[in-house]
């Protein structure tokens, strides 16, 4: 069995994969690591490695003690990938979207693939079906363009994400909706609709905290894979297991 630990901006999320099977999955603060690693691999004895996937850096003493219950790899841009990276800087790259692309290289190995991770920030990827890893963009994600118009001006209240009942907002809460909501929607489409017209047979997948938020107001057919990044990770694992 392997455990899977993504540190991510704001959670740290937890997975148990059983070969390809997913069997368990939880979220926690940067605060509970060790505790909760410690819990899973007492609940999953048969766990025997561990991939580390952090955003942020990540306190060296709790790679060290996470050795203790089992084999760590920790992911980092000189990990070997299955895929061929043409990253013009391949050593700036996100571990997140190294994890993302490996997914979509293992998912649909024989074509274009652009994985879009609605998270914190929104990360477009792409993989073609050559095996290669191209690149992408990293634009702002959804309650960060929230927060951004409350606390880069003088009076725009701070909201959550909500209904959008018109496109024209008539009040500037249903107006700052109208903008998010639809900016995003509208940038989203806009970027698919791009790399359909230079990759046919286009695959888009679509992922992150805001996948099944923002699946619904997507105009292009896409799949929803809130677990693809645990996924990428888990095939990373294997890849590089001794």
């Amino acid at each position: 069995m392997n455990l899977i630990i993504d540190a991510g901006n704001t959670l740290v999320k937890y997975a148990v994969f059983d070969k390809e099977d997913l069997v368990f999955r939880q979220q926690t603060s940067m605060e509970e690591v060790l505790l909760t690693a410690k819990k899973i691999c007492d609940d999953h004895p048969r766990i025997e490695w561990c991939i580390v996937s952090s955003v942020n850096t990540l306190d060296e003493k709790i790679l060290l003690l996470l050795s203790v219950f089992c084999e760590v790899i920790h992911l980092n841009a000189t990990t070997p990938t299955p895929f061929k990276n043409s990253y013009a800087s391949p050593h700036t790259l996100g571990v997140d979207r190294i994890a993302l692309a490996t997914a979509a290289f293992y998912h649909n190995p024989n074509g274009n693939t652009l994985v879009i991770d609605a998270g914190t920030c929104v990360t477009y990827d792409m993989v073609n079906d050559y095996g290669e890893y191209l690149g992408g963009a990293i634009s702002m994600g959804l309650r960060m363009r929230y927060r951004a118009l409350h606390e880069q001006t003088a009076r725009l209240p701070l909201l959550e994400p909500g209904e959008l009942f018109d496109f024209i907002g008539n009040t500037s809460e249903t107006s700052i909706q109208s903008g998010v909501l639809n900016g995003l929607q509208h940038e989203i489409d806009g970027f698919i609709n791009q790399y359909k017209s230079r990759f046919v047979d286009l695959t888009v997948i679509l992922t992150g905290g805001d996948a099944q938020f923002l699946s619904k107001r997507l105009k292009n057919t896409i799949f929803a894979d809130s677990n693809f990044l645990l996924k990428g990770l888990n095939y990373l694992l294997e890849y590089n297991k001794h």
